[in-house]
């Protein structure tokens, strides 16, 4: 029973920060920081982080190592845009590692809805599949975009 609050808890503040992210990214694109935006996506992609090494397991695995970046890039976002406020290069190291650390939130959605989902479990029971690596392509590519644009 605690386990399923906790994830749902974990599963909510996810769509949070997703949620948050594009619209921080969105604006991003359009030369403005969302301020109130950007706080929330900083703070629920790190709360997202965070408790996902809470979960319950016996070894290292790949979700930890991608808990891990996230950590390090948000680390690196919050220091350029509030210690360092965007100033010189700074801008771009913020741009690059909110958008990594949104893209790793996206990439685990991706993950969890491959696994989830019954109709996206069918085209890629293994995650090794074409369905599977072309949408985790597809994110990529996109978030490359954003990134590089923004």
């Amino acid at each position: 029973m605690i386990l399923t609050i906790f994830t749902l808890f974990h599963a909510a503040i996810s769509l949070i920060g997703l949620l948050a992210g594009y619209v921080a990214v969105f604006g991003l694109l359009q030369g403005r920081l969302l301020s109130r935006w950007t706080a929330t996506f900083l703070v629920m992609t790190l709360a997202t982080s965070v408790t996902g090494f809470f979960f319950p397991r016996d070894h290292f695995m790949p979700a930890h190592a991608v808990g891990i970046a996230s950590l390090i890039g948000l680390a690196v976002a919050i220091y350029a845009l509030y210690s360092r406020k965007l100033q010189g290069a700074w801008r771009n190291v913020y741009v690059l590692s909110a958008v990594f650390s949104l893209y790793l939130n996206m990439f685990v959605g991706v993950v969890q809805a491959f696994q989830k989902i019954p109709l996206l479990k069918a085209a890629a029971p293994t995650q090794s599949e074409p369905p599977f690596a072309i949408r985790q392509g597809l994110v990529l590519v996109l978030f490359i975009a954003a990134g590089w644009l923004a």
